[in-house]
């Protein structure tokens, strides 16, 4: 009988040995969101393990991660003002740019990125400036785009990442910083960012929600699979170093279709309603969270993703350092 596919799978030794996709610690970058204030350490409800954190608690939590092998990080900021224009985050004293200095100078070696937009610093909780017929103005909110990316750059930020989904933001960064000596930072495209349900205890956690209506304007519809492809072919063409797909989980298919696009390194958004998913599911006994979890990143990272941003990144590492 015809066994050549049981024969490679009797042993674990040659399991390993033929394993097609491999999960290491390098592969994550960890969200952390930082607020005003000291000793602070505010779990979030819908997504338990997950923080606001003041800087002296970040400072905590990048120690004990560095420990793991975990040493990628995207910031998140939630300022105590805001405005229309989200004036606080183009501040050098500024509360992300402070959180940079201080991870950079405890932790050199730290590789921090940022993410770069205004929902979480406007009052309205919309990316940009908004216009009289309170739709987020494009080329506005482009400029001061470039400002905040200057903050972040002079800050010591390693990668910044451009989250509004702006017609030409990439350009405009990338002229920008180059302008003003940065042509060495990389920028991470959100190059593919779909308007998706699956955000919902993200807002818990950065205050972000809009105070009226929603993103649609210039995220993208689920629904469409090609104009996704060219939006991130358009990024690379303005001079993205790295795509993003967000979310994950529903979009394996445009992970794939972008890997198989472009030669550029891809990332996925292992966003908050797929975290909070299968925290749930635990805290039901319904599943064997651990092994729920790695499959799911596996998956990431078979469907193409070189880099995986996820809430599970310290409980990834520290299963994989029992390995």
């Amino acid at each position: 009988m015809f066994k050549r596919f049981r024969r490679k799978r009797v042993n674990e030794t040659l399991r390993n040995l033929v394993k097609e996709t491999v999960l290491t610690k390098n592969d994550f970058i960890y969200p952390l969101f930082v607020k005003e204030g000291s000793s602070i350490k505010n779990e979030i409800s819908s997504m338990p393990g997950v923080f606001q954190m003041s800087i002296d608690e970040i400072l905590k939590e990048c120690a004990y991660i560095r420990t793991i092998g975990l040493n990628s990080i995207i910031l998140f900021a939630i300022p105590d003002v805001k405005d229309s224009i989200g004036s606080e985050c183009l501040c050098e004293h500024s509360i992300i740019s402070r959180t940079v200095k201080a991870i950079k100078k405890e932790f050199p070696d730290m590789f921090v990125v940022t993410d770069l937009c205004f929902c979480e610093y406007t009052d309205h909780g919309h990316c940009g400036i908004l216009d009289d017929n309170s739709t987020v103005n494009n080329d506005a909110t482009l400029e001061i785009s470039g400002q905040q990316a200057l903050i972040h750059a002079k800050a010591g930020v390693d990668m910044i990442a451009p989250s509004g989904m702006m017609d030409g933001i990439i350009e405009a960064l990338r002229t920008t910083l180059d302008a003003n000596g940065y042509e060495n930072l990389p920028i991470m495209a959100y190059s593919t960012k779909f308007a998706s349900a699956y955000y919902g205890p993200f807002r818990d956690v950065a205050e972000s929600t809009p105070s009226k209506g929603d993103r649609k304007m210039y995220q993208m519809d689920p629904a469409n699979r090609l104009e996704a492809i060219e939006e991130s072919l358009e990024d690379e063409r303005q001079g993205a170093d790295i795509l993003m797909v967000k979310p994950a989980l529903a979009y394996l298919d445009v992970i794939r279709d972008i890997r198989n696009a472009s030669k550029l390194p891809l990332a996925v958004y292992n966003v908050s309603g797929e975290y909070a998913m299968l925290q749930c599911a635990k805290k039901a006994g319904i599943i064997d969270y651990e092994r729920v979890m790695m499959e799911t990143l596996l998956g990431f990272k078979r469907a193409g993703a070189d880099i995986i941003i996820t809430y599970h990144a310290k409980e990834a590492c520290e299963i994989l350092n029992k390995q």
